[in-house]
């Protein structure tokens, strides 16, 4: 037989047929038998295909389907026999490398090619397309698939330059011209060997190319001599015997052009006498054949071709040698059917003797039927095509997949009787069977398959039919349904049905903004689940992310959608009201309060009004607090975060009655006018009814004194409002807006009090910096402008001005980077200050600016100079462990104290050295009594400034020395205190900002140091002091929960306490609020489990477990057989099928494990009557399912290769029974190892007799019908 892959760019398919050879008993007699050849068994492949084979006539076994040849295309067939094959792997044919190669030739090329495979496993390929295309594929597919044979030929090194040619021209036309790779050794190696890669064939054109490039070269004689090609046979004898031997009687060398080479010149080199004596002899030997020999011409179709060739021409040679006639084969691309033979008249007889009895040796005949019908011909289990092939061992009847024709092979007599057969059960289905086609709209196509085809098979299986549903791509609607006449109809119907309801379906539109798309989804889909678990008939298609559209789409029957549709409008509804949100403003240093202690607070309030409550980040600005859910939720949330508010400090909420229409007004443009009025009032927060809501309130919050003073603001801003609303700009450098200002606000403060108007300058986010504006009556805004311009002019007026300051103080004002010149710069209008040099000795100090800023500026350098004139240094020892507390983060504690304070504080060198041999610790800022402090330079620490401000900077920085307190805390509890990984005891110290130490385990005393400021270290002494006291209430509770039952329970019954997934025990743990324990493997007393929580609760759940007991012990437990072959079916996908029969019969089923003893002993238990109907349905099943096991057995036996088993197969009985004795194997005569020296193969090896084409579902339907499991 053969095997068939046709690759395509467009597919991939494998073909796999054939029928399984099975022992004759009882039939012929073994001596009777009779016993093939080696060759008529196993027919070889062509060298090449035939394209110019007709359509009418019937294809060869294992040849593929060839097309036609069309205008500008060609077909090029070659051979590649198993050892040289590359891939020689046991995979299934079609699915290994040599396929991924095709495909990728394929697509790079764009040629169709064809794979075939024989019985030798040698391998043909046709390879069909334009030329420039067939080309590159044949070279690829040489290079890649044929394994790449070497041989060396050796010629005179001085003749090698002309094997490569100028430039290398020659050696790449001979590359390409005999698809192999040349390599000519480096003029430096000694060697003269040209090493040929390639095929054997084009290792045999290279090498003879070479000699004769050699011999032209050479100096010994060389004689061309030129006699038709079709004498060369005569000449070269059989296999090549004839030439060898006059070259050796010669000595000279004698090369004749392969007969795939077009060429008749025979080149003869050697020495001259050689030479001579050669060429006569061939002179001689083709005078003779001319002379003697004539021919004759016969007509032999084109597919027998290939048995009279035979395996790489063997047949021609055995003519050849047997009767000395030469047979003339026309080329395999050729239509020609002539096959002409050459030699004496007497000897033509006996040769075209063999030539007819090697061409009809084997005959192939096509039996058209349709594909649909080839399942009924093949009959149950094979019964019609198994009478055949009992009858007629060796026809072998091969049914290719999707294609409506059978082939038959084997001798003439034989092929004609099967055939006559065949036509005859196909005339009679025609009669029997029925088909019909529906056209359905191809948009339902997918619908009526069914997810993962499971709409389809359902039908296929209920009413024994086949069903065609075209693909996609054919843009078909023609649905074809074959079978039992009445199967067919009421498949038929049934689709129509289908078809109809899903016409009755409508698509609605939904409109869901997209940012409650998730919410509707859930977690994993879970939400979404729900719904379509709610409304299964209908598809419920959300858009993608990236669409950005609001769009959901709903389909299925109209009721079922209309409700669904409004089932998902009450969601979304409930989405919108639990989406409102709010902000509240609260003042920064209180959102820690807001959070509570670990989240208690925030988490609280979150769950009592069921809100969503979002807070700042700590480094952010914003002191707004954003509430999201109903709005009565929200604002019941935002009202107890108030009171908190509230509660901490000493804020107070006023309302101010003021008309809305006065409202936008006062905000001001982007809201300047009241932020000018909250930065005046220290903050407060200034909150105005929404536009449109029609209130008059407004509401101010802050501290008590701050609200009263914007209480009164706003009042007289809304009557100025009233009486007379007049607003001017202004503009002005933004560097001169601090000077403008003043410090302190005294400038603008005395323009303010002189008009009467109010003055407003940008903030740091507005973007007109230079904007300044002026609100008021009429009269004053004019008034306080005309002031403000003044003083603009007055800056705007460049002057450059000079005084003298000490050079000692002249590193006062550049230090840190000119951070004392800034400020002077950013105060006084951009005034710009320059001091000279360091060294230049000058006391000179030149500004430059507005001449109101230089003055300003001058007064106020003047006064830094008598400060530092005037300052001190002040020392204060603090031993150098506390500095690092002292700075705080990043010097956070320090720099504030010296912008407080207006003093500079410098810390010493750290002395390492020291460290370790310090006094006992500085407590409490006193002096430990067991030893005194004796201050060092390391811990002195230097404040220079006037003297009464050093003072209180040296009292602050004392303040700062940590203190440390012991905390009575029992040993017991430090580990709870101290937390999981350190989390705990980490969380109190960044809480409170202390350092709390736990000593060491080994030590077990009951004392916690806490060590930090004394605000602190109080605090943080009372959470520890609470944090005891609850681990005290939970050890308590731990106690009582610690009571412990234990129950004897038979170990058989703890797999149903413990349930499927422990569903069972986990359901009686949680209604009880239990811990139960079960034994472990190894444990001795394997019938104990352990029951612990509250009494009360351990009590109860003891009694649920012996009431489950209790039931357990009334079940009963019984084994029943099952063939292993059907455990899979009854078990079903994922255990789906088993866990419905569980559940549906209320009974435990077990199955055998892998490698068990007894494969076919499954155990049922539950109670008596279950465990009897359970039985008994799974007995059913077996014997139902057993039916399509061994259906499915047989057709796969007459689908394998028949080389794989026994001779002449007897049908499919032979394959069980066993009484026949063991099988003898199937015999040939004229074998290769059956030659001398030769030995035969090992029957049982997978090398010499790889598995080919089992153990592999195939991807494509069956010719056989589909599979019933």
């Amino acid at each position: 037989m053969s095997s068939v892959a046709v690759l395509t760019p467009e597919s991939f398919a494998e073909h796999r047929s054939g029928l399984k050879d099975q022992e004759l008993t009882g039939c012929v007699p073994e001596d009777e038998a009779y016993i093939p050849t080696y060759l008529e068994a196993f027919p070889p492949l062509p060298e090449k295909g035939a394209p110019g084979e007709k359509a009418g006539e019937p294809a060869p076994a294992w040849g593929g389907r060839i097309r036609p040849i069309k205008a500008s295309v060609i077909t090029q067939v070659f051979h590649v026999p198993l050892e040289e094959r590359r891939y020689k792997d046991n995979s299934q044919f079609g699915e290994g490398e040599e396929a991924k190669v095709c495909l990728d030739i394929m697509q790079r090329t764009g040629a169709h090619i064809e794979l075939s495979l024989a019985k030798d496993q040698g391998l043909s390929i046709m390879v069909t397309g334009k030329l420039d295309s067939v080309m590159k594929a044949r070279k690829e597919i040489v290079a890649r698939l044929q394994t790449q044979a070497s041989a060396t030929v050796a010629i005179p090194k001085e003749h090698h330059r002309f094997v490569i040619g100028k430039n290398g021209e020659k050696m790449q036309e001979l590359e390409l011209k005999t698809a192999t790779k040349i390599a000519i050794p480096r003029p430096d190696d000694p060697s003269a060997n040209i090493r040929i890669t390639g095929t054997k064939e084009g290792i045999e054109k290279a090498r003879h190319e070479i000699l004769l490039i050699s011999a032209e070269q050479d100096k010994r004689a060389v004689e061309r001599l030129s006699l038709e090609k079709v004498f060369h046979p005569f000449i070269a004898g059989a296999h090549n015997r004839l030439v060898q031997e006059l070259s050796q009687e010669t000595g000279a060398r004698i090369s004749i052009p392969p007969p795939s080479l077009p060429k008749d010149e025979i080149v003869i080199t050697g020495e001259k006498e050689a030479v001579a004596l050669a060429l006569n002899r061939i002179r001689a030997i083709y005078d003779d054949k001319k002379r003697k020999t004539t021919t004759i011409s016969v007509e032999v179709k084109k597919s027998q071709h290939k048995y009279i060739i035979g395996p790489k021409g063997n047949t021609l040679q055995e003519i050849l040698e047997t009767t000395g006639v030469s047979v003339e084969m026309p080329p395999l691309d050729s239509g020609s059917e002539t096959i002409i033979l050459r030699g004496e008249p007497d000897k033509l007889g006996p040769a075209l003797t063999q030539v007819y009895a090697k061409a009809k040796s084997v005959m192939v005949v096509e039996v058209t039927a349709p594909a649909w019908l080839h399942r009924f011909i093949i009959g149950k289990k094979g019964q019609n095509i198994g009478r055949i092939t009992q009858q007629l061992p060796r026809v072998h009847i091969e049914f290719t997949d999707g294609e409506e024709r059978i082939s038959l092979e084997g001798p003439t007599e034989e092929v004609e009787l099967a055939q006559a057969q065949i036509q005859e059960i196909i005339k009679d289905l025609l009669v029997r069977m029925d088909y019909t086609e529906v056209i359905i709209d191809q948009r339902f196509h997918r619908h009526l398959i069914g997810k993962n085809g499971a709409n389809i098979n359902r039908i296929k299986e209920q009413y024994k039919v086949s069903v065609r549903i075209p693909q996609d791509s054919e843009r078909s609607g023609l649905v074809r349904i074959e079978g039992d006449p009445k199967g067919v109809q009421l498949a038929r119907r049934e689709l129509l049905e289908m078809v109809q309801r899903m016409e009755n379906e409508r698509t609605k539109d939904l409109i869901v903004e997209q940012k409650f798309h998730r919410t509707i989804i859930g977690q994993k889909g879970e939400k979404i689940k729900e719904v379509r678990d709610k409304f299964p008939e209908v598809i419920i298609n959300f858009p993608d992310p990236a669409q950005k559209s609001d769009i959901v789409q709903l389909r299925g029957p109209k009721n079922e959608v209309e409700k669904c549709a409004k089932f998902l409008q009450k969601i979304i509804a409930d989405l919108i009201e639990n989406s409102f949100s709010l902000s509240v403003p609260i003042f920064k240093q209180f959102h820690k309060n807001i959070i509570g202690k670990g989240g208690a607070n925030i988490k609280k309030i979150r769950e009592e009004t069921n809100t969503k409550i979002d807070l700042p980040t700590e480094n952010s600005n914003s002191e707004m607090i954003v509430i999201t859910g109903k709005k009565s939720n929200s604002e019941a949330a935002r009202d107890r975060i108030l009171a908190i508010q509230r509660e901490l400090a000493n804020i107070k909420e006023a309302e101010v009655t003021i008309p809305a229409k006065l409202h936008n007004s006062l905000i001001g443009s982007k809201g300047c006018l009241v932020r000018s009025v909250m930065e005046d009032c220290g903050g407060v927060h200034i909150h105005f009814p929404s536009e449109g809501s029609g209130s008059d309130k407004v509401t101010i919050r802050g501290p008590a004194g701050e609200v009263e003073k914007a209480k009164k603001q706003l009042l007289q801003l809304a009557e100025e409002k009233q009486v007379n609303n007049f607003t001017a700009e202004l503009q002005a450098k933004p560097e001169y807006h601090k000077f403008l200002i003043g410090r302190g606000g005294t400038n603008i403060r005395r323009v303010r009090d002189k008009t009467g108007a109010r003055i407003i300058f940008p903030s740091p986010d507005d973007t007109e910096q230079e904007l300044i504006t002026i609100v008021g009556k009429e009269e004053a805004v004019l008034l306080a402008q005309k002031e403000l311009e003044s003083l603009v002019k007055n800056l705007d007026d460049v002057v450059e001005d000079s005084m003298v300051v000490d050079v000692r103080h002249h590193r006062h004002f550049v230090c840190r980077r000119g951070q004392v010149l800034r400020e002077l710069g950013e105060e006084y209008g951009g005034v710009a200050v320059s001091f000279p040099r360091t060294g230049a000795n000058s006391q000179r100090v030149t500004l430059k600016g507005a001449k109101d800023c230089v003055d300003a500026a001058k007064k106020r350098i003047q006064e830094i100079i008598e400060d530092l004139e005037s300052q001190v240094s002040v020392e204060v020892a603090i031993p150098q462990r506390h500095h690092r507390a002292i700075m705080g983060p990043k010097g956070c504690r320090i720099q504030y104290i010296t912008r407080e304070h207006e003093v500079q504080i410098k810390f010493p060198e750290r002395d390492d050295s020291s460290a370790g041999q310090e006094a006992s610790p500085h407590e409490n800022g006193e002096v430990s009594p067991e030893a005194e402090f004796v201050p060092r330079k390391c811990d002195t620490i230097v404040i220079s400034g006037r003297a009464e401000k050093c003072e209180l900077a040296k009292a602050a920085l004392l303040a700062l020395v940590p203190i440390t307190e012991d905390v009575e805390v029992s040993y017991e509890l430090h580990r709870y205190i101290i937390g999981q990984k350190g989390s705990g005891i980490r969380k109190m110290m960044e809480e409170y900002e202390v350092n709390i130490w736990v000593p060491q385990p080994e030590k077990q005393l009951d004392v916690i140091k806490v060590t930090g400021l004394v605000a602190h270290v109080e605090r943080a002494k009372q959470g520890l002091l609470e944090r005891v006291k609850e681990l005290q209430a939970e050890q308590e509770d731990r106690a009582l929960r610690s009571f412990k039952v234990t129950m004897s329970v038979e170990p058989k019954f703890h797999p149903k306490i413990i349930g499927r997934k422990g569903a069972v025990i986990s359901q009686i743990r949680k209604d009880h609020d239990v811990s139960i324990q079960f034994p472990d493997k190894g444990d001795e007393q394997q019938d104990l489990i352990v029951i612990s929580g509250y009494e009360r609760n351990v009590e109860e759940a003891r009694q649920a477990i012996q009431q489950l007991v209790a039931e357990l012990q009334e079940m009963v437990s019984q084994d029943v057989h099952l063939d292993p072959r059907t455990h899979a079916r009854i078990i079903g996908a994922r255990g789906k099928a088993i866990r419905k029969l569980m559940e549906e019969f209320k009974v435990d089923i077990r199955f055998p494990q892998p490698g068990s003893d007894e494969p076919d002993k499954v155990t049922v238990m539950g109670l008596p009557e279950t465990v009897d109907n359970a039985i008994d349905h799974l007995l059913n099943l077996e014997e139902e399912y057993m039916l399509s096991v061994t259906e499915t057995e047989t057709l796969a036996a007459y689908m394998k290769p028949p080389s794989r088993y026994g001779g002449g197969g007897g049908g499919a009985g032979g394959l069980d029974d066993g009484s026949g004795g063991p099988a003898k194997g199937f015999v040939v005569r004229d074998a290769p190892w059956n030659a001398a020296g030769n030995k035969a193969p090992d029957m049982s090896s997978a090398e010499d007799f790889p598995t080919f084409g089992t153990g592999v579902a195939p991807k494509q339907t069956s010719a056989w019908g589909p599979k019933k499991f």
